[in-house]
């Protein structure tokens, strides 16, 4: 099976799992519930960097997909991934700080570092999802999507 025909789909799953993860490490964190907030963020870590293998592995070895769309959907779209880009290189070294502050257990630094990296983090899950949804369901099946090999 070639990797450009479920990796994507797989990154979906990570990203949405990593959106949840996220989402429900902020509710156990205010509720105070610092251990399970613990086990709920290092889990979205990891789901993490198994999307990043996963991502880079797809990226190295699948042909370039060219957006399709047409009219006002195309800067919507690139608009969307550029900030997405952008954001995910931004996030990695904010999240190992955070976490890093957390381990140390130095929580007022990782409680302000958070309050940056959560909505980052967040942000970068919710529009890979965007990506993909309009890459793979909103403009899949379309004829001659072109394909930079």
């Amino acid at each position: 099976m070639e990797t450009s025909s479920f990796l994507p789909h797989l990154n979906a799953f990570l990203n949405g799992t990593t959106a949840v993860l996220l989402g429900i490490g902020f509710i156990l964190i205010r509720k105070g519930a610092r251990r399970a907030h613990r086990t709920v963020m290092g889990s979205a870590l990891i789901v993490s960097v198994f999307f990043l293998a996963s991502y880079l592995t797809y990226h190295f070895t699948a042909p370039i997909l060219v957006f399709p769309g047409e009219g006002w959907v195309r800067p919507v779209y690139y608009a969307i991934m550029i900030s997405h880009i952008v954001l995910a290189t931004v996030v990695v070294p904010m999240v190992v700080l955070t976490v890093t502050q957390a381990a140390r257990e130095r929580f007022d630094r990782h409680k302000a570092l958070a309050r940056w990296t959560g909505p980052v983090w967040m942000y970068v899950a919710l529009s890979g999802l965007v990506v993909y949804g309009m890459l793979y369901h909103v403009y899949d099946g379309l004829p001659d999507v072109p394909r930079v090999p």
